[in-house]
C-alpha cells in the first residue's frame, strides 16, 4: 500500500498527519457499521510534501511568512498569494498522478466528485478551521481533478487560513495538506446535524438544518432551512422556512438553480421519521468520536449518506459531576471580578481556601446551587444575595426556576417569606444592630490581619520539601479562620445592610436615590484605594526629575529599578517605588491565581500608571482627592440630617439615620482587608514553592520554574517527595491553558451544557442606550478608553474606562478617570466599591461592553439609572 493514495477504508485511525482532520474523519466514518460514507480515496500529505520538496522558492516564502505578525497585514497577504501562485506551478509527481487514475478508474471516471482539502492542523477538538480551505464540487475527469487538487494546496495559504493559524499559535511550517476526493451524491434534501444545541449549547438538545438539494446552497446562506430539534428521542421544535429556490447538482458537472413549486415551498423537507433517524445517526457518530459534532449529511434515494463530521469547537465545556442527576453551575469569576482561565496550581490554591462546593470547568471554577435552587427558602436568599451581585446571574437562575422542568424541588419544605413584607422602614434596620459603630472593631481586626503575615513571613522561610506542604496546609486554615471570622464578616455586613437601609429610606422620605454612594467616598481603612492614592505620592517624587521622566517613558523590562540610582534623584525615586512595592507589591490583574505575576515580579507594570498620573493630575493630588471625597461626605450628611429633621418624626429619623452613617463611615473600608490578607498569603506561599521549583529544575525533573503552576498543589506536592513527574503531563496542561484562554465563560451554565444569559428587565431605557447595574452615582461624559490589559493603559484626563473586569489591582487606575463601565460586577464587587468611594460614575454587568462601545467613542454614563448612551 502506498502512503501517497489511500482509499477510505485504508484510512486508519493516528494517521492525522497523513490524511489531515477532514480524512481521518471520514476515514473513522467509512470503517463505522450502519453509517453510509459516498466512496473515495485521499491524497495524502505525502503526495504533497513529494510535489513541494523540491521548490526552494516555496521554503524561502515560508520563512518569511513565520517571521511577521498581524500587524504586517501587508505583506502578510502579499506573501500568502505568493506562496498560492508559487504552488498552483508545482508540478504533480507522475507517482501520484498514476495512482489518482488508478482509484478513479475503479470508482468510475465519468462521475462527478468533490475535491476537498484536508490540512493536518483543522477538524481539530480546539480548532475547527471551518471553510478557510476550499472544496470544489462536481468535478468531472482526471485532468479536473488534478488541477483542483492544485488549488486545494494552494488554499493551505489563504488569507483567513494563514491568520487563524497565526491567532491559534500555528508555525506555517508545521501543516501540510491532504485532498480528499469523493463521489458527489445528487441529494433530494441535505443540510447539517449538530449533536449539541449551537446556540444554547445544550448536550442533550439535538439540531437539524435541512432544504432541499444541495447543502452548499444552505452553507452560502442563498436558500433559507427547516429546523428541527430533537431531545431523547422526541422532536420537541419543527421551525419550517419558505423555501423558494434549491441547487441541484447535474450528472455531467456544475450546478442547477430551480424554483420550489409553490405548494413544497412551505412544506416539511424530511418526514418525522427521517428526521428522528438522522437524530439517531448524529448520536452514533458522537458516541463514535466522544464529542458533539457537526456533521453534514444528504438524502438521496431514502438513504443518509455523510460527507463530513467535525468536532464542535465553541461549545463551553460543563463541570465535572460524579452522578448523573441535574445541577446548575454560577461561575465564581464573575463575582471575584477575575474570568481569565486558571492555571492548575491556581484553581487548587482557591479550592482549598474556598469552603463552598466548587467544579472546574474550562479552567474556571463554578459553584453548584443546585441544593439552594431546590429549597423555596434558601432559593429566596440566594437569588437575593446574587440580585444584589450580579443581576444578569439572578435573571438566569429564574428563568431555569420558572421552566419547572430541571429543577426537583425538595419535599416538605417551609414557604420563604415574600420579600415584599421586608420592613423597610427604621425600625427594622437588619443585622447591624448587633454591631455598635465602634472604629476600634476595624483596628483590631487589621492589627490582627497584620500580625499574622508577619509570623508567617518569618515560619515559612524555615519550611522546605514536604514539610512546606504540610505547613501550607495548616496555613490555609489559619487564612480561612481570618477570611470567614463571624466578627469580620459582621462588620461587612453591618456596612452593607446600613448602605441599604440609607439608600431605601433617603429616597422613602427625601426622594433621593442612592445615597450611601456620595457617604462612601473617602472612607478610613480602605487597603484598595489607599493603594491607589499612594501611586499618586510616588509620582510626586518623580515629578521634578525630567530626565528620569523620559527615561521611564522606554522602560522596556524590569531592570529599570537598578538604573535609576544613575539619574539625578534616582535613589529618592528608587526608595519609593521599593516602599510602594514592600506594601502592595504582592497584588496583581487576577490576583486570585497563585500563579498570576505580582507588581514586585514585574515592576515595569506600574510605569504606564505613573506615568499617567504625573500627566494627568496636579502635585499632591493623593491628599486633595481624598479630601475632597472626605468633605463631599460630610456635607452630605449634614444636608440629610438637616431635611430629615424637618420631617414628621424628624428627631428620631435623623438619630437613627447618623447612626446608619457612621456604620457606613467607620466599617465599609473594611470590605477589601480580607482579600488583602489572602493576597498577602498566597504570595509568601508563592515565593516558597517557587524556591522548591528551582530545585526541581536543578535536578532536571521540570525544565523551567514556572512549570510547577501546571500542577495541582497534591500533584507538586507529591513532586517534591519523590522528584519524578512524567513531563508530558505538563506539555497537556499547557495546550489546555491556551485552548481555556480563549473561551469566553458563561455566567450561569447547567449539567447540560445549556447556558442561560440572563437579561436585564428595564423598559424606562431611551433607544440605543446600553443597560447595565448602577453601582456609584453621578452622571459623566467623557471619551471611552477600551482597556483589557492594565499595562496598556493610557489615559487622558477625563476618561471614561471601558473593561471586562476590574480587580484591586487596577485601582492605581481610577485615580486618572472620570468613570467606569466594565462587563462583570456587582454591587460590592470591588470595582463598585472603590468607585463609590472616589466618587466615579459606574455601571457593571454591561454585557459584551468592550465590543458594543469603541475606543475613542464619547459616552454618557448614568451611574445613579444605570445605562449607558453613546453619544
Amino acid at each position: 500500500m502506498s502512503s501517497l493514495v489511500l482509499g477510505f477504508e485504508e484510512m486508519k485511525k493516528a494517521q492525522l498527519l497523513l490524511v489531515g482532520g477532514k480524512g481521518l474523519h471520514l476515514g473513522e466514518l467509512s470503517n463505522l457499521k450502519g453509517i453510509q460514507v459516498p466512496d473515495g480515496f485521499c491524497v495524502t500529505t505525502a503526495g504533497y510534501q513529494k510535489a513541494v520538496e523540491q521548490n526552494e522558492a516555496l521554503y524561502v516564502l515560508l520563512d518569511q511568512l513565520s517571521m511577521l505578525t498581524m500587524e504586517d497585514r501587508e505583506q502578510l497577504i502579499e506573501i500568502s498569494r505568493q506562496l498560492r501562485q508559487t504552488i498552483m506551478e508545482v508540478e504533480i509527481p507522475c507517482d501520484v498522478v498514476n495512482e489518482v487514475s488508478d482509484f478513479l478508474s475503479r470508482l468510475g471516471e465519468e462521475h462527478a466528485y468533490a475535491v476537498r482539502s484536508s490540512a493536518t492542523a483543522e477538524d481539530l477538538p480546539h480548532a475547527s478551521f471551518a471553510g478557510q480551505h476550499d472544496t470544489y464540487l462536481h468535478i468531472i475527469g482526471k485532468e479536473a481533478i488534478l488541477q483542483h487538487i492544485s488549488k486545494c494546496w494552494a488554499s493551505l495559504f489563504t488569507d483567513p487560513a494563514v491568520t487563524y493559524r497565526m491567532q491559534n499559535g500555528m508555525d506555517h511550517r508545521q501543516v501540510s495538506m491532504a485532498v480528499m476526493i469523493q463521489r458527489m451524491v445528487f441529494p433530494q434534501a441535505s443540510g447539517i446535524l449538530f449533536t449539541a444545541d449551537p446556540v444554547s449549547s445544550n448536550r442533550k438538545l439535538l439540531s437539524i438544518d435541512a432544504s432541499y438539494g444541495l447543502g452548499e446552497a444552505l452553507v452560502s446562506g442563498l436558500v433559507s432551512a427547516d429546523c428541527y430539534q430533537v431531545r431523547d428521542g422526541e422532536i420537541i421544535d419543527k421551525r419550517r422556512a419558505t423555501k423558494k429556490l434549491a441547487i441541484y447538482g447535474q450528472k455531467e458537472g456544475g450546478t442547477m438553480t430551480r424554483q420550489i413549486d409553490p405548494d413544497q415551498q412551505k412544506a416539511q423537507t424530511l418526514t418525522d421519521p427521517q428526521i428522528l433517524q438522522l437524530a439517531r445517526i448524529g448520536r452514533e457518530i458522537e458516541a463514535h468520536f466522544g464529542c458533539p459534532q457537526d456533521i453534514e449529511w444528504c438524502l438521496a434515494d431514502d438513504t443518509f449518506s455523510i460527507v463530513q463530521s467535525r468536532p464542535i469547537t465553541t461549545l463551553y465545556p460543563i463541570p465535572e459531576a460524579n452522578d448523573q442527576e441535574n445541577h446548575v453551575y454560577v461561575s465564581v469569576g464573575h463575582q471575584q471580578m477575575m474570568t481569565d482561565a486558571m492555571k492548575p496550581l491556581g484553581l487548587s490554591f482557591y479550592l482549598l481556601t474556598t469552603p463552598a462546593p466548587m467544579r472546574i470547568a474550562g479552567g474556571r471554577l463554578f459553584v453548584d446551587v443546585t441544593p439552594m435552587l431546590a429549597s423555596p427558602v434558601s432559593r429566596e436568599t440566594l437569588l437575593h444575595s446574587l440580585g444584589k451581585s450580579d443581576p444578569l446571574i439572578k435573571d438566569a437562575l429564574m428563568t431555569i426556576v420558572e421552566r419547572g422542568d430541571f429543577i426537583k424541588p425538595l419535599p416538605n419544605d417551609k414557604k420563604a417569606p415574600s420579600p415584599s413584607k421586608r420592613n423597610t422602614d427604621m425600625s427594622s434596620p437588619g443585622s447591624h444592630t448587633q454591631i455598635e459603630s465602634d472604629p476600634a472593631i476595624v483596628s483590631d481586626l487589621i492589627a490582627r490581619g497584620h500580625t499574622s503575615i508577619e509570623e508567617l513571613k518569618q515560619t515559612i522561610q524555615t519550611k522546605s520539601g514536604p514539610e512546606l506542604f504540610d505547613f501550607i496546609r495548616e496555613d490555609i486554615q489559619q487564612l480561612k479562620k481570618i477570611l470567614f471570622d463571624p466578627h469580620s464578616l459582621g462588620v461587612i455586613m453591618a456596612a452593607m445592610d446600613a448602605s441599604s437601609w440609607i439608600n431605601e429610606n433617603m429616597n422613602k422620605w427625601l426622594g433621593e436615590k442612592n445615597v450611601a454612594d456620595t457617604l462612601s467616598q473617602s472612607v478610613p481603612n480602605n487597603f484598595t484605594s489607599q493603594m491607589g492614592l499612594a501611586l499618586l505620592d510616588v509620582a510626586d517624587v518623580i515629578r521634578p526629575y525630567p530626565e528620569v521622566i523620559e527615561y521611564l517613558r522606554h522602560v522596556k523590562d524590569d531592570r529599570f529599578l537598578d538604573e535609576l540610582v544613575t539619574f539625578d534623584g534616582g535613589q529618592e525615586i528608587q526608595d519609593a517605588i521599593y516602599a510602594y512595592l514592600s506594601k502592595y507589591g504582592m497584588r496583581c490583574a487576577g490576583e486570585i491565581d497563585i500563579t498570576k505575576t505580582r507588581w514586585i515580579e514585574k515592576p515595569s507594570t506600574l510605569v504606564p500608571m505613573i506615568l499617567s498620573n504625573i500627566k494627568n493630575l496636579e502635585p499632591n493630588a493623593s491628599h486633595r482627592k481624598f479630601e475632597q471625597g472626605r468633605q463631599e461626605a460630610l456635607n452630605k450628611e449634614q444636608e440629610l440630617i438637616e431635611r430629615l429633621k424637618q420631617l414628621p418624626d424628624g428627631e428620631q429619623k435623623a438619630k437613627e439615620t447618623k447612626r446608619m452613617i457612621d456604620l457606613i463611615r467607620n466599617f465599609s473600608g473594611y470590605r477589601e482587608y480580607p482579600k488583602y490578607v489572602m493576597v498577602n498569603r498566597y504570595f509568601l506561599y508563592k515565593q516558597a514553592l517557587l524556591k522548591e521549583a528551582e530545585q526541581l529544575v536543578k535536578a532536571n525533573v521540570i525544565h523551567e520554574k514556572e512549570d510547577i503552576y501546571y500542577l495541582t498543589f497534591e500533584e507538586l506536592s507529591e513532586v517534591v517527595r519523590t522528584k519524578q513527574l512524567d513531563y508530558q503531563i505538563i506539555s497537556k496542561r499547557k495546550n489546555e491553558y491556551q485552548y481555556n484562554e480563549k473561551l469566553n465563560p458563561p455566567r450561569v451554565i447547567t449539567s447540560d451544557g445549556e447556558i442561560i444569559a440572563g437579561k436585564y428587565r428595564r423598559g424606562n431605557l431611551p433607544d440605543g442606550a446600553i443597560a447595565g447595574l448602577p453601582v456609584s452615582s453621578g452622571v459623566i461624559e467623557g471619551r471611552a478608553r477600551v482597556i483589557l490589559h492594565m499595562e496598556d493603559a493610557d489615559l487622558e484626563e477625563g476618561d471614561i474606562l471601558v473593561t471586562s473586569f476590574t480587580d484591586p489591582s487596577w485601582t492605581p487606575l481610577f485615580v486618572a478617570i472620570k468613570g467606569l463601565v466594565t462587563e462583570v460586577g456587582g454591587l460590592m464587587t470591588h470595582g463598585a466599591v472603590i468607585a463609590r468611594e472616589y466618587g466615579l460614575p459606574a455601571i457593571v454587568g454591561v454585557e459584551n461592553a468592550t465590543r458594543r462601545i469603541q475606543n475613542g467613542q464619547r459616552i454618557r454614563v448614568h451611574g445613579t439609572e444605570g445605562y449607558i448612551e453613546i453619544l
